[in-house]
């Protein structure tokens, strides 16, 4: 089975990262996706709780049955690395053959990841290319210009007007019951 690995942040997830996994799935060959959010980030960036990410990545995709949020970085435990989890993936399942889902503004981090070499053969990356990022991907920028930072930046300004098409509806019931990144209302 070809499975595509889709780590990250999701700090918050929003429609970006949607629209990526329903880009692989339509147009790689990958059956399945692990949407993978990070246990700990290993460059130290302040993070939402674990257990809200992983609660907000399950809204977000839970109308795409391809997509499974796995918990296996907190499984794994300590500082989150894409190479120790595509080894434990690989390891415990031998039939799936990995792609690690990147957007081309992740490109430029890569020299900073442990191990980039090891992760490119364990689990060849697909680029994804996304509007206003000048590091493209292969082919046309098919995600919008949308980030987590910003999301979080809207938030704390209370500016829900610019959340509402960023991010998936029971992604920002999520945010607002729980009172993440600034303003609860």
């Amino acid at each position: 089975m070809n499975v595509g690995v889709y780590g990250g942040s999701f700090n918050p997830p929003h429609v970006a990262h949607v629209l990526a996994c329903a880009l692989v799935l339509a147009m790689e060959d990958v059956e399945r996706i692990l949407v993978v959010p990070a246990f700990r980030h290993p460059f130290a960036k302040e993070l939402a709780p674990y257990a809200d990410r992983v609660a907000m990545c399950a809204a977000a995709f839970a109308a795409m049955p391809a997509v499974e949020v796995s918990r296996v970085e907190e499984e794994l435990g300590g500082e989150s690395r894409t190479l120790r989890t595509l080894e434990h993936l690989a390891r415990s399942h031998p039939d799936w053959r990995l792609r690690l889902v990147i957007g081309a503004d992740i490109l430029a981090e890569a020299p900073r990841w442990f191990g980039f070499d090891a992760i490119e053969r364990l689990a060849p990356p697909l680029v994804l290319a996304r509007a206003g990022v000048a590091a493209g991907g292969p082919g046309p920028a098919l995600l919008p210009d949308v980030s987590s930072t910003r999301v979080r930046d809207a938030i704390a300004r209370g500016a829900w007007d610019e959340v509402d098409p960023l991010v998936p509806r029971a992604v920002i019931r999520h945010i607002r019951a729980r009172g993440l990144y600034g303003r609860p209302t």
